[in-house]
């Protein structure tokens, strides 16, 4: 395979074309992505025995992602999670958000950044820079944000993700991305082993708002060691049950001091594949697919189930918003003359 390959994917209602961009290292990680949403619709790596194999969930066409994509690989934003309550309060002016989650703003709103067309553009053969403006307004936020995100393949078998944005009048941001890793490559990630490395987490509400910061000693969300999810999931925690799983936001350990460190490790015994993920993000969010249900096909016509994939999406803590900022809650506010910046490494082995 060629290190950059560029090929037609489909075409919007308007008949715009979408073109998907591949990537492959050439010493085990292929990547292939989309302008719309840019999404990633796949992501090769070899397992224990040189096998390669798609690790992300996917669809089959660009209509199933326009019409019906559960956030399968898309560059979340303006926010990332929820924001409650409808909206929120910046410099003393409120703002009403798109809810698309019962009373919630979720993954920046009814057409979020996952849902628009971004540019792309390739820079070396290693490298794809993606480009969205978003207009003052867009979903009710406020400001015209100016984003670019960096797909780099790094090493090996290492995919790093950089965003940056600037606006000219004071937003709220919090951008991701939104993968549903199998590194089985098929059939249930609950056999995998996920390590996070945070020692507290977000306890939630009915709505899947954080209600306040927890111990994770003595729960299944202690995550400190290797556990099988599988081992966990099914206990009877009072906040696996309200999330019919994990959804749940962990504030990491480590500094948030602008450096990667490490989030989260993730291996599946049967395939010996592993992945570690680094970020520069002070949380991550674990969502164990609860809502797969059998209703969506992937591109193979496989049906994806409850469990078939996990998201490990490094952010800010959810509701950001409606808490002042401090240490557990760092600001995602962005003013005119800031830049946000923020990395997170994928490191396959």
């Amino acid at each position: 395979m060629k290190p950059l390959q560029i090929r037609e994917y489909g075409r919007m209602p308007d008949g715009r074309a979408v073109h998907e961009y591949s990537l492959d290292t050439g010493a085990g990680l292929r990547l292939s992505v989309i302008e719309y949403g840019g999404i990633v619709t796949r992501l090769e790596v070899p397992d224990a025995r040189g096998n390669f194999g798609n690790v992300v969930l996917g669809l089959p066409t660009l209509e199933d992602y326009r019409l019906r994509n559960p956030h399968f690989g898309v560059i979340v934003g303006r926010y990332g999670n929820r924001i409650g309550q409808g909206g929120f309060t910046l410099d003393g002016e409120p703002y009403t958000l798109s809810t698309n989650d019962g009373g919630n703003c979720l993954h920046g709103g009814a057409q979020g950044f996952g849902l628009q067309l971004w540019s792309i553009e390739p820079e070396g053969d290693d490298c794809l820079c993606l480009r969205l403006e978003s207009p003052d307004g867009d979903q009710g936020f406020p400001g015209r944000v100016a984003t670019t995100v960096r797909y780099r393949l790094t090493g090996d078998r290492d995919w790093q993700v950089e965003y940056e944005a600037t606006t000219d009048r004071a937003t709220v941001i919090n951008l991701t991305h939104h993968d549903y890793f199998n590194l089985a490559g098929a059939g249930s990630v609950l056999g995998h082993e996920l390590e996070i490395a945070a020692s507290r987490y977000c306890e939630v509400d009915m709505r899947m708002i954080p209600t306040g910061i927890a111990d994770v000693t003595g729960t299944p969300f202690d995550f400190r060691t290797p556990q099988r999810i599988e081992a966990r999931i099914r206990q009877a925690h009072p906040q696996l049950q309200r999330a019919q799983g994990y959804d749940h936001h962990w504030v990491l350990d480590a500094p948030f001091d602008g450096e990667l460190h490490l989030a989260a490790r993730l291996r599946d015994p049967a395939s010996g594949r592993a992945m570690e993920v680094l970020t520069t993000e002070p949380g991550v969010q674990f969502y164990s697919g609860n809502f797969l249900n059998g209703t969506l096909a992937g591109p193979d016509g496989q049906l994806y189930r409850q469990g078939d994939g996990l998201c490990l999406e490094t952010q800010h803590g959810p509701d950001s918003p409606h808490h002042a900022p401090d240490s557990d809650w760092p600001t995602t506010i962005l003013r005119p003359g800031q830049t946000y910046r923020s990395k997170t490494l994928h490191r396959f082995g």
